[in-house]
């Protein structure tokens, strides 16, 4: 892994390489890593040994809980501090300083082309139907657990031009191609500000981007980070460990709230450059300069191999390890709405 500046002054751009290809400056992958990451996943692998242990929904029921939604505190959010209600997987309603944003938004029971996705294993915390009114979609990149084309056709149906749709380069066609009218595209450190005082911008990540065999990188990948007049969030999006993260925290931080990816991260010699695990999820958490953060990206799609709760308790073991406030980063679940600063007070 290479080091980069963390000044403001000298940040890292992306690189576009051959025959117009995305290069992750943090990583080697690239064209045709995607290929060989398709055909990797399906091979047997003493490493890639399943150690998940799923259990039947009733079991589900009790170890990981789909709550129903409070659809009036969703419509009637409060006055101050951030609210944020988990989703499932990357998916997470953000409610602060008069805005409702939806962060990589999947709905659908499963995921992926066809005859190679992935099914969940828990519901999403909410439908469609139950979501207040959504101001803005940001979406960190177009691996189809991230950028889901069912729930972007139902958004889009029942909000139609009431939704921005910020996405990084490379993906506007796409949306477009689903109906989105108002299409935000932008590259690394580009800023949009939205309509309601509230600014978008796309940091970057330790990530890939594809949706079939031969367009990976064709697309960017990145992070959020969405600044309002009063609260600051930060949404980690998909994304291995790198220094870019403390750039990103000088720079914007500190966050009111961050929502973090803390799950499919096994095998990880595998794994390593593109997903966090539990402690490199802690260490961006203060890179960032994050208040509170609330771990996502597990518990919803068996993506890879670990232990279906491990995500959560090692994420307890490595902030306690930190030396960090119990309540400094938590998970919460599927469906449980959570203030973060201000009051409960409407």
């Amino acid at each position: 892994m290479t080091d980069i500046p963390v000044s403001c002054e000298d940040l890292v751009k992306p690189e576009l390489k051959w025959n117009r290809r995305y290069k992750c400056p943090w990583t080697k992958w690239e064209f045709p890593n995607g290929i060989y990451f398709t055909i990797k996943n399906t091979l047997p692998d003493e490493r890639w040994r399943d150690r998940s242990n799923i259990p039947d929904a009733k079991d589900l029921d009790i170890s990981l809980p789909v709550h129903d939604p409070d659809v009036d505190r969703l419509k009637n959010p409060p006055k101050s501090g951030v609210q944020a209600t988990w989703i499932g997987h990357a998916s997470m309603l953000v409610q602060f300083d008069g805005i409702n944003v939806l962060t990589d938004p999947i709905f659908s029971d499963s995921t992926g082309p066809l005859l190679a996705g992935y099914k969940r294993y828990r519901g999403p915390g909410c439908s469609i139907e139950e979501l207040p009114v959504i101001d803005a979609v940001v979406i960190s990149h177009n691996h189809y657990d991230h950028l889901d084309t069912d729930s972007v056709r139902k958004l889009n149906e029942k909000f139609g031009d009431k939704i921005v749709w910020y996405v990084p380069k490379g993906i506007k066609w796409w949306m477009e191609s689903m109906s989105c009218k108002k299409v935000v595209e932008l590259t690394w450190w580009e800023e949009h500000v939205h309509n309601l005082g509230v600014t978008f911008t796309l940091t970057p990540a330790q990530h890939w981007s594809g949706r079939y065999l031969l367009d990976t990188n064709k697309s960017l990948w990145g992070s959020w980070v969405i600044r309002g007049p009063r609260h600051r969030f930060f949404f980690a999006g998909d994304t291995g460990y790198c220094n870019v993260f403390k750039q990103i925290g000088n720079k914007y931080g500190p966050f009111d709230l961050s929502a973090i990816p803390i799950g499919a991260y096994y095998p990880r010699y595998f794994m390593e450059p593109q997903h966090i695990n539990p402690k490199e999820a802690v260490d961006i958490h203060k890179d960032i300069k994050s208040k509170k953060s609330v771990g996502i990206h597990w518990g919803t799609f068996k993506l890879t191999k670990e232990f279906y709760l491990e995500p959560r308790v090692q994420l307890k073991e490595e902030v306690k390890k930190a030396e960090l406030p119990d309540d400094s980063f938590v998970t919460v679940q599927h469906g449980e709405t959570r203030m973060f600063g201000g009051s409960e007070c409407h």
